[in-house]
């Protein structure tokens, strides 16, 4: 029986068999598109600091900063359209991208322990996405987005969770968020089951929602923390967002 994936973050650095420590690069560059992480004490911290710039700068609206790892990658030459969820029609490559498979999972189970720290302008999530080797397996599972305006300190947050469609003309739009009475800055597991008949959502062992006919393609992994530089106010500037993951695995 196949070994299932288990990352404690145990080493001094991701490993990068495994994980790419950049965000959707054949769209800008490995350089501009470099995570601001460490992993030290057994866990992966995604931050975004003072010096982290604004991703696709002069292209994405409206203007956002990320630190994100991928457990996948691949595009087609620069200037072609093939490349991983392009976030307008007729997106071009800028750089080309080597094929990288670390961790591709399907019809699993999945964990991630994890807390964040937040601000009214920024947003941490895991999905997993197609990874558009072919074009139309495109579509989203996401296992948590939580944006920090939703919450209430040491009391809740809306979580939100569910399938994205994208450019997949079968799987169906089914997202949702739901009020969920924890405290995001400790460690909290959110997880997922996902069949060929469905895929059920869940926080700290608790069923948030079920959502049926989901893709049934191999899915890469993405995490990430993300500032919006035109939300919030000027007290918020100074923050550096953060996602701390203990562990992400595939359950039985």
């Amino acid at each position: 029986m196949a070994t299932r994936f288990d990352d404690h973050f145990d080493d001094s650095d991701l490993d990068r068999s495994v994980w790419l420590p950049h965000y959707l690069p054949a769209w800008s560059s490995l350089d501009a598109t470099a995570a601001d992480y460490s992993v030290a004490d057994s866990c992966l911290t995604l931050r975004i600091g003072p010096g982290q710039g604004v991703w696709c700068e002069d292209d994405h609206e409206p203007p956002l900063r990320v630190s994100g790892v991928q457990s996948g990658n691949h595009s087609g030459p620069v200037g072609s359209t093939q490349g991983q969820q392009p976030f307008r029609p007729g997106l071009r490559v800028r750089e080309k991208q080597s094929e990288h498979w670390g961790w591709t999972p399907r019809l699993t189970g999945l964990e991630i322990t994890a807390r964040m720290d937040l601000s009214p302008r920024s947003m941490a999530s895991c999905w997993l996405v197609g990874r558009e080797v072919d074009p139309r397996e495109c579509a989203e599972i996401c296992v948590f987005e939580v944006f920090g305006d939703t919450i209430v300190a040491g009391e809740s947050a809306e979580v939100g969770a569910g399938l994205h469609a994208f450019r997949d003309p079968v799987a169906p739009e089914d997202f949702a968020t739901s009020r969920v009475p924890i405290d995001v800055s400790r460690f909290h597991t959110y997880g997922l089951e996902w069949t060929p008949d469905e895929v059920s959502f869940s926080v700290d062992g608790r069923l948030l929602r079920t959502c049926p006919t989901p893709p049934r393609y191999p899915m890469q992994v993405m995490l990430a923390v993300f500032d919006f530089p035109e939300r919030g106010g000027p007290d918020e500037a100074a923050h550096v967002p953060n996602l701390v993951v203990d562990r992400i695995r595939e359950t039985p």
